[in-house]
């Protein structure tokens, strides 16, 4: 069993895959950006659900727009159980509007929590995983970066963000035996909060100049349900039941792209064009070998300085 940290796991599907890890048998640290106030409802409710159960979980104080406090999550995780397998990135936020109506603070702010964090959680956990030689980074994605919406832009841009440092990070991380997964939720309609907790764009003037499109961001949501197949739960239970079994996996059979889709969207399709067209191009730079996980630790060939 696995000693895992997900991000973002007050709600949602972070909260949903911890209690669903826990009960695979892993130690599950779930991290929440304020435990102690903001999130106190949830964490409780988490450990009640994890005693009741009987699984391991753990919540661990961990806002992803500081990197003291990703280092922190981290160091206490390595102190608490000495050990750390696999990362879930999973922590994110929804902004719903128009695009030009959100301030470049606004924008720059969220892709500080949906991609840049990511960024700072590795940076804390890398280094351990590095030297062990082993271990998961699972990035909880999204289809959207594929099916781009209206009225979400910002959002989508941050996902593709988060999506491309996944997959470059991915190269430097295979040749240390630290594998890559991605999992690319489609519509999440039921059991989480995206849509109400979402941020609309605060610069009211330039939001009036769109308001003939009003109707159509109102019904944004009911549009996105009316996507989903009849008789599927597009809830987060089918996402935390893949990442259960992309975890379950030995080493280098784990999937690089995984699609947990509700909408018959087609993403699959496109991920695979694109999966050849970037390995091809790759290999042809040379670089093949950076594309699969690898078991031998790379070397370290230095020339000496001269005086």
């Amino acid at each position: 069993m696995s000693a895992i940290l997900i991000t973002g796991a007050a709600t949602g599907i972070g909260n949903t895959t911890a209690r669903r890890l826990a009960a695979d048998g892993h130690t599950v640290h779930a991290g929440m950006r304020d435990p102690a106030r903001d999130d106190a409802e949830h964490a409780r409710e988490l450990l009640d659900h994890a005693r009741r159960e009987g699984g391991d979980v753990r919540v661990v104080e961990l806002d992803v727009t500081a990197q003291g406090s990703a280092d922190a999550a981290v160091a206490s995780i390595l102190g608490d159980t000495g050990e750390l397998d696999v990362v879930i990135h999973n922590a994110g936020h929804l902004y719903v509007g128009y695009v030009e109506a959100f301030t470049a603070e606004d924008i720059t702010h969220l892709f500080d929590v949906n991609a840049v964090g990511a960024h700072r959680v590795n940076r804390a956990a890398l280094p351990h995983l590095r030297e062990r030689g082993r271990g998961t980074l699972l990035y909880v994605s999204s289809t959207i970066g594929v099916t781009t919406p209206p009225f979400l832009g910002p959002y989508v841009a941050s996902k593709v963000a988060f999506d491309a440092l996944a997959v470059t990070t991915a190269y430097e991380t295979n040749p240390f035996g630290v594998e890559t997964s991605i999992v690319m939720p489609g519509a999440i309609t039921k059991g989480t909060r995206h849509f109400s907790n979402a941020t609309r764009a605060g610069d009211t003037r330039v939001a009036e100049a769109y308001a003939a499109l009003d109707p159509l961001v109102a019904r944004n949501e009911e549009a996105t349900a009316s996507l989903v197949v009849p008789g599927v739960d597009p809830g987060p239970v089918g996402v935390a039941e893949e990442i259960s079994r992309i975890l379950a996996l030995p080493f280098g059979e784990k999937p690089f792209r995984s699609v947990v889709d509700f909408t018959d969207s087609g993403v699959d399709e496109v991920n695979e064009v694109a999966r050849r067209v970037r390995e091809r191009f790759v290999t042809r730079m040379g670089f093949g070998e950076l594309l699969r996980p690898s078991r031998t630790r790379p070397t370290t060939s230095r020339k000496e300085a001269r005086p």
